[in-house]
Formats: structure tokens, C-alpha cells, sequence
């Protein structure tokens, strides 16, 4: 499958794995990547700059083809060494960064300098059109769907993707809401020319999660999430679990609450353990609409290759019809 983003980044198909805070480690993106899409290390997820060295070096022992690291840039009051991460990236040898977040423009120079693509992922066309004039390289657009956060402005991607796709001169990546070869097939229709997902790969068998929890989302369906933060203006998609109860009863009491005081519901180091122990109901864990399509759990080059074969076949019946197919009414 030829187009802009596999001829950039180097890859067989254009299907990128999500940079996952505690899930984007070397096995799952090593195994993205042998199967012919894009894996992603989650920089953040390791403590310290030295760290994701030691975890890009043992991603590349475990594949011979291209991946890349996540950056998310948020605002905190202590925030993390962003440069010092930064040069780590760019020292060893990394060539493809996904960054998220606030604006990557304080390092953009730093990166094309380098040589490395940069995919930019937003929530809005507005953000979209400004990490293109900054420099960026691709924008991947997360619709309302998707896993983790998704803006403020509640638009799906069957809106938002077109529209990105009508602005944007560099390449759109859909993300949010796909977990099969028809939703790829759609996103593609829209005028993306990738997609990324991330709910989807937690549910593989390489992904470093526990099996209670990739179950979980095999029985879900596309109810079983909840916004959570959504009175706080940090709305986020997680599963629907007695943790995700919790907060939003708290949000939603008369007088509301702050943020301190849900804090230890949502603190991240509750959210890995939650995802390591498999006590499903322990921790926050992030997923999106899409696991009312899981209903398996495969390996990384089965679902690839499944979803690739599965789009073929969705976008030549699309083609058959455009071009007189049978009637549509008959």
C-alpha cells in the first residue's frame, strides 16, 4: 500500500501504533513494526532520558525496521526534562517522532536538523493547520472516539477527518475510532492516508498489559467508556470501570470538585499497576469507542495483516460501485 506516509516513514502499510503511556514499550512496537506498520515507543513512560535510551536500544535488538518515539508535551507544574529526552531521541538515531500535547515548535528545529519526520497528533483542524506551519510533517487527527483525550470541541471523525483532509497539504492520519479493515477502508475514503490506533493494539498478544485487562476489552462493547475530567476541561476516554464511576460522581456532586481531590483515583502509577496486575477496576486505563470492534486477541502481524486484507476488500466492492456497480436499489 503506496502513499505519502509509507514512502516517508519507510513502511508497508500505513498503520501506526499510538504512543501509549505504560503500554508503548519495546515488545508491542517491535512487533508493529516487523508486521509491516509503524511501532511506537512512549518516551514518558520511562523515567529518566537514560532509560528510553537503554529502551530504543532494545527495540531496535527486537527489529530491523523502522519505529518511532512518542513525545507528549503537557503542561505541568514540575514538567518533565523535555530537552535532555529530546537528545536522547535524537542520539540514538531515531528518524520518526510522534509528538502530542501542546505545540512541538520549541524543538522542531532540533528534529528536522536531524532528519527525523515528524507526525503531529491534534484534536482540532485550528491546532492541525499550526503544527503545519510550524513544520511538521504529518498531522494524526483524533476524533471525540478515540482513546485518552480528545479536545474539547466533540467532533467525530467522520467530520473531522474530511475536513482535515480538505485543508491539510501535508498527509492526515485518522485516529480514533478504527479497529478494522473497514475503518481503515472509511478513513482512507475521507482522504487520510494512514491511520493510528491504539485501543486496538493493547488487545494483541505482544502488548505488555495483563490478559484481564486485553479481555476486558474484548467483552466491552462501544458503551463501556467513560469522559471523565470533562468539568475540568481535560476531558479523557477511559474504560468504564468503578474508577471511572467514582470520579465522575465526584465531578458531577453538587459544587463539582478540583482536581486534588480525585487525584488519588487517577495518579498514573494507579493506572500501570492497574494495567500490570490486571485488577481491571483499580486504576484508569485509557480506551477508546473502538472496543465494540475487539473481539479477539491476536498477534500484531495477524490483526495487520487481517485489517490490510479486509480494506482491500472494502475499497474494490467501493470501487465497483462507483464505477456502475449492481443497483442500489436491487
Amino acid at each position: 500500500m503506496k502513499n505519502r506516509v509509507t514512502e516517508q516513514l519507510g513502511i508497508a502499510y500505513p498503520i501506526i501504533q499510538g504512543g501509549m503511556q505504560w503500554v508503548g514499550l519495546a515488545e508491542l512496537a517491535s512487533a508493529v513494526s516487523n508486521a509491516g506498520g509503524l511501532g511506537i515507543l512512549t518516551g514518558l513512560t520511562q523515567p529518566t532520558p537514560e532509560a528510553l535510551r537503554e529502551e530504543i536500544a532494545r527495540c531496535r535488538a527486537m527489529t530491523d525496521k523502522p519505529f518511532g518515539v512518542n513525545l507528549t508535551i503537557l503542561p505541568t507544574v514540575k514538567p518533565p526534562p523535555y530537552a535532555d529526552y529530546v537528545r536522547a531521541i535524537v542520539e540514538s538515531g531515531i528518524r520518526i517522532v510522534e509528538t502530542a500535547g501542546n505545540s512541538p515548535k520549541d524543538f522542531i528545529r532540533v528534529f528536522k536538523d536531524n532528519g527525523i519526520t515528524i507526525i503531529h497528533k491534534c484534536t482540532t483542524v485550528r491546532h492541525a493547520l499550526s503544527a503545519e506551519r510550524n513544520g511538521v510533517d504529518m498531522v494524526s487527527i483524533d476524533g471525540l472516539e478515540c482513546a485518552g483525550h480528545p479536545g474539547e470541541d466533540d467532533v467525530g471523525g467522520l467530520v473531522l477527518i474530511p475536513v482535515a483532509a480538505r485543508v491539510l497539504k501535508i498527509p492526515v492520519i485518522a485516529s480514533g475510532g478504527i479497529a478494522d479493515g473497514r475503518g481503515m477502508a472509511a478513513a482512507l475514503a475521507m482522504g487520510a492516508e494512514g491511520i493510528n490506533m491504539g485501543t486496538r493494539f493493547c488487545a494483541t498478544q505482544e502488548a505488555p498489559i495483563h490478559d484481564n485487562v486485553k479481555q476486558a476489552l474484548v467483552r466491552g462493547t462501544e458503551r463501556d467508556t467513560s469522559l471523565i475530567f470533562r468539568t475540568l476541561k481535560n476531558t479523557a476516554r477511559v474504560y468504564r470501570n468503578q474508577i471511572a464511576h467514582q470520579v465522575r460522581e465526584m465531578e458531577y456532586r453538587d459544587g463539582g470538585c478540583v482536581f486534588d481531590e480525585i487525584r488519588p483515583l487517577v495518579i498514573g502509577t494507579r493506572g500501570r499497576a492497574a494495567l500490570q496486575s490486571g485488577e481491571v477496576d483499580n486504576g484508569v486505563i485509557s480506551a477508546g469507542q473502538s472496543i465494540g470492534l475487539i473481539d479477539d486477541v491476536p498477534t500484531c502481524d495477524e490483526l495487520i495483516r487481517r485489517m490490510v486484507a479486509e480494506c482491500r476488500e472494502q475499497l474494490r466492492i467501493a470501487s465497483g460501485w462507483a464505477a456502475g456497480g449492481p443497483d442500489v436499489h436491487g
